[in-house]
């Protein structure tokens, strides 16, 4: 976290969470289109921000295929919370008819456990990169993959009922 000014950058990334895990504890109807809005924002961002961290390492020393390799596994790391989540997220038909979805305090759990291990190998991305910056800067791209598949494996479950 030392290259989002230390301790600025640990509540940006508290708040992000905190907000993200709030919403999944709500009770609110499973949206089509709606679902896709928020990772695909996370995503815009997380581009740009990976593209602000190679250019940054770039401009110190050429960057080698480890940092890019984990930083892939991240990413598939974030898929693979995002898809263990969309498992404990309670999806239902209420009398209406409407579709109705709420994570559950497993789903609080596999946030926290998403999130230290993005830290990790955000940590090991800077180490092998020779810059801070790579790592922490694909939070957003590592937040809007794990959204992005849960909430699109949450909709097959809520098509299916």
């Amino acid at each position: 976290m030392q290259s989002m000014n230390g301790e600025a950058g640990l509540v940006l990334v508290v708040v992000i969470v905190a907000l993200v895990v709030r919403q999944q504890l709500r009770t609110r109807p499973v949206r089509h289109i709606g679902s896709l809005v928020a990772p695909a924002l996370l995503g815009c961002l997380g581009v740009a921000g990976i593209a602000f961290g190679v250019f940054t390492v770039v401009k110190e020393h050429p960057l080698t295929a480890l940092p890019i390799i984990l930083l892939v596994v991240s990413l598939a790391v974030a898929a693979g919370f995002g898809a263990a989540r969309a498992r404990t997220v309670r999806v239902w038909r209420d009398p209406e008819g409407v579709v109705l979805r709420k994570g559950t305090a497993a789903t609080t759990g596999l946030w926290l456990a998403s999130v230290c291990a993005h830290i990790g190998l955000g940590l090991w991305i800077d180490h092998a990169a020779g810059a801070g910056v790579l790592g922490t800067v694909s939070l957003y791209a590592y937040l809007a993959i794990g959204l992005g598949t849960q909430n699109f494996l949450v909709r097959g479950q809520a098509a299916a009922l």
